[in-house]
């Protein structure tokens, strides 16, 4: 099943602002995919890479296409398959021309709770990074909303830093002390379901000006393709559903936040702009 292209014709560019195109889930249909973003009016797209043995071919992709940029960071749920990451390797990854931002990294005391000494001190390490680089940092968080809020606010008193709390599902505490900070709530498919309401209330009390949207594709795929592979294409639907979250015209919602993504990812509004 393909997205409801025609519907999305006249309205304006989209940014798909987090998903994995590295995965095996879209090995050998990548050109196809990137061709139904584009005709849903996705224009760019950051794909994460989580773990260092995927550097390569993360990297491969963005070089190999317009329009997509990638993000590096050890994934809190890799944080014991993984060599510790260091500040140098960090930074030495970040200087690619199409690398804009840190992470993912944080958080998850759902699936992998025994490994949470090792999630903060890669944390801690991944905003240093931040910090140093400049570039946004992306935030996983899940089950971890007290520790998350403590260790971000502690680096920010810090020195501050720019961040998106990606595919946002936590509670309203940690995404008002987010912010508070001045960070970036990311929507993706969840936001669009049915019983998502308390998620959608969350948003909706958000600032405009703080929302980015993305897939996390191959996951979390919105109506009407939930329980289906999610692919960039399907962004459009989520901002479809959040549009409606803020009351705005699917036009004005789309414009809103890809003028986010513009301000956060400032790397890649620069690349869209010198191509």
């Amino acid at each position: 099943m393909q997205p409801d292209t025609p519907s999305f014709a006249a309205l304006p560019d989209l940014v798909d602002s987090h998903c994995h195109l590295d995965f095996p889930d879209f090995d050998g249909e990548l050109e196809a995919i990137l061709a139904r973003a584009r005709a849903a009016g996705v224009t760019r797209i950051v794909s994460i890479c989580t773990r260092p043995r995927s550097i390569a071919k993360v990297r491969a992709i963005a070089e190999a296409h317009d329009g997509v940029f990638w993000a590096y960071g050890l994934h809190p749920m890799s944080v014991t398959e993984e060599a510790p990451e260091t500040l140098e390797h960090l930074l030495e990854v970040a200087r690619h021309p199409k690398l804009v931002a840190i992470g993912e990294t944080g958080l998850d005391y759902h699936y992998t709770p025994d490994s949470a000494p090792a999630q903060q001190a890669q944390l801690r390490l991944h905003i240093e990074a931040a910090q140093e680089t400049g570039l946004p940092l992306v935030i996983h968080a899940r089950d971890a909303d007290v520790d998350m809020e403590a260790i971000l606010s502690e680096g920010y008193r810090r020195k501050p830093y720019a961040c998106v709390m990606h595919c946002f599902s936590s509670g309203p505490r940690l995404a008002e002390a987010a912010l508070e900070m001045g960070f970036y709530l990311s929507m993706s498919g969840i936001a669009a379901f049915p019983k998502s309401q308390d998620l959608r209330d969350i948003f909706a009390k958000a600032p405009l000006d703080r929302i980015l949207v993305e897939t996390d594709s191959p996951y979390l795929a919105p109506p009407p393709f939930r329980g289906k592979r999610n692919e960039p294409a399907y962004v459009a639907h989520t901002a479809r559903a959040g549009a409606q979250v803020f009351g705005l015209s699917e036009a004005q919602f789309r414009a809103a936040t890809t003028a986010n993504f513009d301000r956060l990812f400032q790397k890649a509004a620069r690349a869209a702009q010198a191509a």
